[in-house]
């Protein structure tokens, strides 16, 4: 693939790339530029990273030991001082792709003085500024935008449905990747209690996600089941689910684990995978799920019943009872649970990383 290059004053020079991205907490954009953008610089782009919220989460700090420049605006995300810094930072790079509310509406408003070449990707099939009336809004922070790169086809359906289909030829469907590799490389089985069943679920606490239903399945489990939730997000969700825990008598079979650098630990410890959510976008926790070579259960809500459907388990959205039944039968026939876990690496094979990152490539030099 050739190098897409910039002729400024007869030198040509290589085309510079900045993502723009509210912070490096714990999520699937999140974790989109951790996977993303190291292997861009493997193929030689010059990329780097801007945070509005220059936390030292573990994502940061994998990508500064990736070597990663990643340039911090500071720490308040809705800082109206972050478009001024914005613009100074622009001007040096010739595309800029934004991430995140804050961040599409600050680099288009701060594009008005520098004229950089813009994308932006939405990762999910809906959102709270949807809900609340934001719709000629929306149009005018996209119609800055040169490419707007959806995750999924339903990601995009509906997107268009809010802002209209004029919008169409903008968008770029690109499905989010996961390295297989590192999945079927993985160690021999962990040691451990062999007398719990152990259900773990790797999502932020956030609006989207609904770790409440998986907690009320558990209760109508047998007490050799236990939960692992793995993810920071919401203190106050975080503190939801532990009073629901406590109200159900639950506290020693459900541990909050906090933000874990390498799931693929816990994955190998665990006997089932569940995302419990409300609705998704193209959920990368959801691809490692069908990757781990345990099975793997979903609700059944837009942007995982595309993916998930006819290679893991769906169960109807909120429905604790269905959820711990589908669980107990995973777990205690094996012949259901392999058949489960074939199909789920088999469509987990579907999205390998490689051709995420060669689209998003494409899609820069081809503009």
């Amino acid at each position: 693939m050739l190098k897409r290059a910039v002729r400024v004053n007869e030198v040509v020079r290589e085309m510079k790339i900045l993502y723009v991205i509210t912070s490096l907490r714990t999520g699937g954009a999140e974790k989109l530029m951790v996977d993303l953008l190291p292997r861009m610089k493997e193929c030689g782009r010059q990329v780097d990273l801007c945070v509005f919220d220059g936390v030292k989460t573990p994502f940061y700090k994998e990508l500064k030991k990736r070597g990663v420049v990643i340039h911090e605006l500071g720490k308040s995300v809705y800082s109206p001082l972050n478009i001024i810094k914005l613009i100074f930072l622009m001007r040096q790079y010739d595309i800029v792709h934004a991430h995140n509310t804050a961040c599409q509406y600050y680099v288009a408003i701060a594009n008005g003085f520098v004229g950089r070449k813009l994308y932006t990707t939405e990762h999910n099939t809906t959102n709270r500024r949807r809900s609340v009336g934001w719709c000629l809004m929306d149009k005018w922070m996209y119609s800055h935008y040169h490419k707007i790169v959806c995750i999924s086809e339903l990601t995009k359906k509906n997107l268009l449905g809010h802002i209209g289909e004029s919008f169409d030829k903008k968008c770029e469907v690109i499905y989010n990747g996961i390295d297989i590799r590192q999945f079927e490389n993985t160690c021999p089985q962990v040691e451990k209690d062999e007398s719990y069943k152990t259900i773990l679920m790797v999502s932020a606490f956030r609006s989207q996600k609904d770790q409440k239903t998986l907690i009320r399945a558990l209760a109508l489990l047998p007490e050799t089941y236990q939960v692992w939730f793995a993810g920071g997000g919401e203190q106050g969700l975080i503190d939801e689910c532990k009073i629901l825990v406590k109200q159900l008598e639950l506290d020693s079979r459900v541990k909050f684990l906090g933000i874990q650098t390498d799931v693929s630990i816990l994955q190998e410890k665990a006997d089932v995978i569940v995302l419990s959510s409300h609705y998704e976008g193209l959920s990368l926790s959801s691809l490692e799920g069908m990757a781990s070579g345990k099975p793997f259960i979903a609700s059944d809500v837009d942007g995982l019943r595309d993916i998930v459907g006819g290679y893991g388990i769906l169960f109807p959205h909120g429905d604790d009872k269905a959820l711990s039944e589908v669980i107990q039968k995973v777990c205690e026939d094996k012949d259901y649970r392999e058949e489960v876990v074939k199909k789920c690496q088999e469509r987990a094979r579907m999205f390998e990383i490689s051709v995420m990152l060669r689209k998003y490539l494409d899609l820069y030099d081809r503009d």
